[in-house]
C-alpha cells in the first residue's frame, strides 16, 4: 500500500475512532439511548461510508491521499464537531503533537521563537538559559542555514523541526544578522527547553508582585507556588490573566489551591457521561492572605475564568478589566488512531456560586462567537444568572466573569495596529543596536525618536507628528522593549512593558480595595459561622 493510500486509510479510520468515542459518550449512563437510537447512529455511519465510497469512486478528479485525508480531517470531523458547540475540536497528528508540547511545558531543541516574514525566517526572541541564547543569537537574526541546507523556501515549521532533536545533539544555525557582513555560524547542543505557563514575575512595586499567567499546562500549579514563594512577605499581588486562553482544568484547580483556604470549593462540573465532581482547596494558602487583584480581558478564557470565577466568589480578589469570553466547557481529549486528537466537550463547569460562566452560542456563526464579543455579551444581559459572592455582593453567570471594577477596553488605533502590522519595533532594534552602545540606563529620548521616524519613512510607513504624539507613551515603550530584549534577554523586554502598562498600574491601586472586599468577607464569614454554632446558641440559652 502507498504512503498516499495508507494516510488516506488511517483517515477513514479516525474518522469512525471519533464516532465510536461519541457514541460510546452517548450510551455512557444507564438507558442513556434506547435500541432505536442506535439504529438510528448505525444508520448514519453507514450512510457516511457510503457517500465516502461514493465520492472516491466518482468524483471528478483522482482523490489522492491527501485529498481524501484532508476530507475527513478537514470536512467530515470538523464538521461533525461544529454542530455540537464551538469548542469540541479535531487535532490532525501536526497539530495534535503541538498540543500535547504546550500541555508538558517542554521540548528537546534549542530554545527560540521563529517567524517567518517576506520569505525569510527570523528569530523573534531565543529563551533565556537556553542554547540559543547562551550562543548569542539575537531577535531579527535570520536563520539562513541549519546543518549546512540553506534555508531559502523553507516555512517557519520546516525550521522549527529542523532545529528539534534528542537531548545532547548538535545542531548548526547559520544566521545573517544587521550589520554583519557574514552570516554568523553557532554550533548548539540540543537540549531540554522549558516552556513556562509563567513567563513574568517580579516586585513591580515594593512588597507587590506581579505574575503574568500566559496558559494552564502541567507545570502551572508549581511554577505558581513556587513564584509567590519568591516574593517573601507579600503585601499585595497582581495576576495577570489578559489573553489567557485557557488549558488544563487540574492546573487552574491547583493555582486557586495556593490562594484560597483549604476546604473552600473552587470549581464543579457536570455532565452526562460521567460523575458530577467538586473540587475543594485541599492544602490552602496557609494564611497567606495578602490582597489580589486578578487583570483579565475578553480574551480571559476557560481555566482562567474557573481561577477568576472562584476568586471572585469567595471575595478572596477583586476582578479588574474587561468582561470575560464566557467558556464554561470542560474538553476532554481523547487519542484516537494515528497520532491524533479529539477534543469533546463532556461537562459544563460551576464558580463556587453555582454560576455557568458559557455564552449562549444557539444559533450564532463561529465568527461571531468568537470575533464578535461585544455583540455576544449585549445578546446575554437580558437573562443572565444572578448568584452571590461568600460575603452577598451580586455576581453574574452565563456571560463570562464580569470585572469588579471595569476598565475600558485598550483597543488600538489605525496607526498602531499599522505599526504592529509592519513589525516595525522589531525590525529597527538591529538597526539601532548595530550602531549604538545599549546600557541597562537606556531610555527612549527623542535622539532615539529621530532614528526612528527616519526608519519609518524609509519603510514606506506613513506618520504623522500627530500620529507618534496620541500614542507616544506606548511607542516609547515598544521601542525600548526590543532593544532591550536584544541586548539583555526577553525578560527583561517584557518587564519594560509591564512597568510602561496602564492597566498594570491602575491594578496595583486597586490593592487597598481588594484587601478590604476580603476583610469583609472574613467578618461576615466570622458573623455567619457564630450564627450556626450550635455550642454558641447553647451558651446563650444557659445565660
Amino acid at each position: 500500500m502507498s504512503p498516499r493510500a495508507r494516510r488516506a486509510l488511517f483517515a477513514v479510520i479516525v474518522f469512525f475512532s471519533a464516532c465510536a468515542v461519541l457514541g460510546t459518550l452517548l450510551q455512557r449512563k444507564v438507558g442513556a439511548q434506547s435500541s432505536a437510537d442506535e439504529s438510528q447512529l448505525r444508520d448514519s455511519l453507514k450512510t457516511f461510508s457510503d457517500v465516502y465510497a461514493l465520492v472516491e469512486q466518482n468524483y471528478a478528479e483522482p482523490l489522492t491521499g491527501d485529498k481524501a485525508e484532508d476530507a475527513i480531517y478537514d470536512g467530515a470531523i470538523p464538521g461533525m464537531l461544529r454542530v455540537l458547540d464551538p469548542h469540541s475540536n479535531f487535532y490532525d497528528p501536526k497539530a495534535y503533537a503541538r498540543l500535547r508540547e504546550d500541555q508538558r511545558g517542554h521540548y528537546y531543541g534549542v530554545g527560540m521563537v521563529i517567524q517567518e516574514q517576506d520569505n525569510k525566517v527570523y528569530v523573534v526572541t531565543p529563551y533565556e538559559n537556553t542554547p540559543s541564547f547562551r550562543a548569542g543569537i539575537h531577535p531579527g537574526d535570520v536563520i539562513d542555514a541549519v546543518n549546512g541546507k540553506s534555508t531559502d523556501g523553507w516555512s517557519s515549521d520546516q525550521v522549527a523541526k529542523a532545529l528539534k532533536g534528542p537531548k545532547g545533539t548538535h545542531v548548526q544555525v547559520s544566521v545573517v544578522r544587521y550589520g554583519d557582513a557574514k552570516p554568523l555560524v553557532f554550533d548548539l547542543v540540543r537540549d531540554e527547553i522549558p516552556h513556562p505557563s509563567i513567563d513574568l514575575k517580579f516586585e513591580i512595586h515594593p512588597g507587590v508582585g506581579y505574575i503574568h499567567l500566559t496558559q494552564f499546562q502541567e507545570t502551572t500549579g508549581e511554577e505558581m507556588e513556587d513564584a509567590i514563594n519568591s516574593f517573601g512577605n507579600l503585601k499585595g499581588l497582581v495576576l495577570d490573566l489578559r489573553n489567557n486562553p485557557g488549558g488544563l482544568l487540574s492546573q487552574a484547580v491547583d493555582v486557586c489551591d495556593h490562594l484560597l483556604t483549604k476546604g473552600q470549593t473552587i470549581v464543579s462540573q457536570r455532565g452526562r457521561a460521567y460523575p458530577d465532581q467538586n473540587y475543594t482547596a485541599t492544602h490552602g494558602n496557609g494564611g497567606k492572605d495578602f490582597p489580589i487583584v486578578v487583570l483579565v480581558n475578553r480574551n480571559t478564557a476557560s481555566a482562567a475564568e474557573i481561577v477568576s470565577g472562584a476568586l471572585q466568589d469567595h471575595d478572596r480578589a477583586l476582578i479588574v478589566g474587561q468582561t470575560t469570553f464566557g467558556k464554561g466547557l470542560v474538553q476532554t481529549v481523547y487519542n484516537l488512531s494515528d497520532n491524533t486528537g479529539l477534543a469533546l466537550t463532556t461537562y459544563h463547569y460551576y464558580t463556587p456560586s453555582g454560576r455557568l460562566i458559557q455564552r449562549n452560542y444557539e444559533g450564532v456563526s463561529l465568527y461571531d462567537y468568537y470575533y464578535n464579543h461585544a455583540g455576544a455579551l449585549a445578546a446575554n444581559s437580558s437573562n443572565r444568572e444572578v448568584k452571590f459572592t461568600d460575603s452577598g455582593r451580586t455576581v453574574y453567570g452565563g456571560g463570562g466573569i464580569t470585572p469588579d471594577e471595569k476598565l475600558p477596553d485598550s483597543e488600538n488605533n489605525r496607526f498602531q495596529d499599522e505599526l504592529l502590522f509592519k513589525d516595525v519595533f522589531f525590525h529597527f532594534a538591529p538597526i539601532y543596536v548595530s550602531n549604538h552602545t545599549v546600557d541597562k540606563d537606556f531610555e527612549v529620548d527623542d535622539a532615539v525618536l529621530n532614528d526612528f521616524k527616519k526608519f519609518l519613512t524609509e519603510q514606506g510607513v506613513p506618520w504623522t507628528d500627530a500620529d507618534l504624539n496620541g500614542v507616544m507613551g506606548w511607542v516609547k515603550a515598544h521601542i525600548k522593549q526590543e532593544i532591550v530584549t536584544i541586548q539583555f534577554g526577553q525578560l527583561q523586554g517584557l518587564r519594560v512593558v509591564a512597568e510602561w502598562d496602564p492597566e498594570i498600574q491602575k491594578a496595583i491601586t486597586y490593592l487597598p480595595e481588594a484587601q478590604a472586599l476580603e476583610d469583609h468577607a472574613q467578618k461576615v464569614m466570622a458573623e455567619k459561622s457564630e450564627t450556626r454554632n450550635p455550642a454558641n446558641e447553647g451558651s446563650q440559652a444557659h445565660q
